[in-house]
């Protein structure tokens, strides 16, 4: 397949995949907000004594008009048609997102998967540890759920916290940065699949045969389904932050990665936390704010910590760099790929709308080729072109001593 039917078949599942994501996040959002603030059913709210099975209920106003919601498990009650099942948004969002992950890492190429420069493994053995680690986090969290949770749930929680952190960090030790946070961010969308699939799903199909058969909605199996779909919510902030990562190179690239890595997943969880509770929870406002600039702060300090950008600060004392020394580095690293015409198509024609094929090119991206080739390193992507820690070197005195062109 040519490098640009890659590309729209890239363009095409991202799209998809963030349209349908968008509207299972928007679905787990308001399901979740409406369990939180239904009131007590009574003729005051329903305008007639509520039926026998009646949870809670609550007017809405939007879009020009009330709306009236009520949350029952139909005690008694024959079953309403038409019935809407939500199940195909999050469907769509976890096979698109495999699509994109063959396109991107796995056959196509657009990303690199295998880093020589953080493991020596090649790229099918990087397939293998990307797909082990998703499967392998999913088959965990499904054990922990079935066979530990029902008895110990703290001991379920706990084992289950320690197996993340530990597919994380191995993950980040063993792939390029970028694909290691959103492989991560990809294990913790099949677990949230799953339970769409496995628990959600087959729970919704009990509770309707239930109702068919006259005997009414099981509130255990009910219990059981709402369950997952909260740990689901509780999986949504770091999985978006995830699939956020490519654009934040100064993150992915630290050295301190994984530990950058658990903090972002730690600080969507707890945001998520604080908005669940702030309807019974007076404090929630600072408490959120508390939340918030403690994560950044904690991310700011690990990212300085983290930085290799004392190393070349001490490197840019050295003799002064020419343009034409600099310009080969660039020709030989770069320009394979940020070029007119390429000669790797792997990601397309001038990744990014960077190109390197003038002086004036060149100089017009000086700050960029600072922060990918020099401070974060991420760039070439998995040193696919063998730049070296000289030639890196070589780019920093150049641009230190003010980039000039002679």
């Amino acid at each position: 397949m040519s490098g640009g039917a890659i590309e729209l078949v890239d363009l095409v599942a991202r799209w998809i995949h963030v349209i349908a994501a968008i509207m299972w996040a928007g679905n787990s959002m308001l399901f979740n907000w409406l369990d939180r603030n239904l009131r007590p059913a009574s003729p005051e709210t329903s305008g007639s004594p509520a039926p026998k099975g009646t949870l809670g209920n609550i007017w809405l106003l939007h879009s020009g008009a009330f709306y009236f919601v009520e949350k029952t498990l139909l005690g008694g009650q024959p079953l309403p048609r038409p019935l809407h099942w939500f199940k195909w948004q999050a469907y769509t969002t976890w096979w698109s997102g495999v699509a994109l992950l063959i396109v991107v890492y796995y056959f196509g190429g657009r990303a690199a998967l295998a880093d020589a420069t953080v493991a020596p493994i090649s790229h099918r053995m990087a397939v293998l540890v990307a797909l082990g680690a998703i499967v392998g986090g999913w088959a965990l969290y499904e054990s922990m759920q079935r066979l530990v949770a029902p008895h110990a749930p703290q001991v379920a929680l706990t084992i289950w916290m320690v197996g993340l952190t530990a597919i994380a960090i191995a993950l980040t030790q063993l792939l390029n940065g970028r694909a290691a946070f959103l492989h991560v961010g990809a294990m913790l969308g099949t677990i949230m699949a799953g339970n769409v699939v496995f628990t959600i799903v087959p729970s919704q199909r009990e509770l309707v045969a239930s109702v068919k058969d006259g005997r009414g909605a099981d509130a255990a199996v009910s219990a059981r389904a709402k369950r997952v779909s909260i740990h689901n919510n509780y999986f949504t902030f770091p999985v978006i932050v995830l699939m956020l990562i490519s654009h934040f190179p100064a993150v992915y690239g630290s050295r301190l990665n994984w530990l950058l890595l658990l903090v972002l997943i730690a600080a969507g969880a707890a945001v998520r936390h604080v908005l669940n509770i702030r309807f019974t929870f007076p404090a929630w406002r600072p408490v959120l704010a508390g939340t918030i600039t403690a994560s950044v702060l904690a991310l700011m300090a690990i990212l300085r910590f983290g930085s290799t950008a004392k190393a070349v600060v001490a490197s840019e004392a050295s003799g002064p760099v020419t343009f034409a020394e600099a310009r080969h580095v660039i020709d030989r690293r770069c320009a394979a790929c940020h070029s007119a015409a390429p000669s790797d198509l792997s990601f397309g024609v001038a990744p990014g709308g960077v190109m390197f094929d003038t002086p004036e090119q060149i100089l017009a991206h000086v700050a960029r080729i600072r922060e990918r080739a020099v401070l974060t390193r991420t760039m070439p992507p998995g040193n696919k072109t063998n730049i070296t820690e000289a030639e890196r070197t070589m780019l920093a005195r150049w641009i230190a001593q003010g980039a000039a062109t002679r």
